[in-house]
C-alpha cells in the first residue's frame, strides 16, 4: 500500500472499495483483498487526520503562548 497517497485520493478509493462491495457481484478472495485494502486506506486517513488534529493544537497552543 502506498503510505504517501493523499488523503483525498484514500477516500475516493475507499468509496470505490464501499461500492464495489456493496453490490455484492465480487467473489469472496476480491473482496477480501477489497475490504483488506479498505482497513489499510482507513487507517491511513487516520493516522493523517490524527496528524493534522495535532498540529493544529500545536498552533493554537502557540497563538495562546503569544498573547501572553
Amino acid at each position: 500500500m502506498n503510505k504517501e497517497i493523499s488523503y483525498e485520493d484514500a477516500m475516493k478509493r475507499i468509496d470505490e472499495i464501499v461500492d464495489s462491495l456493496e453490490r455484492g457481484d465480487v467473489p469472496l478472495d476480491e473482496a477480501l483483498k477489497l475490504f483488506e485494502e479498505g482497513a489499510e486506506l482507513t487507517n491511513i486517513c487516520y493516522k493523517r487526520l490524527d496528524s493534522a488534529k495535532q498540529k493544529i493544537t500545536e498552533i493554537k497552543a502557540g497563538e495562546e503562548f503569544g498573547k501572553q
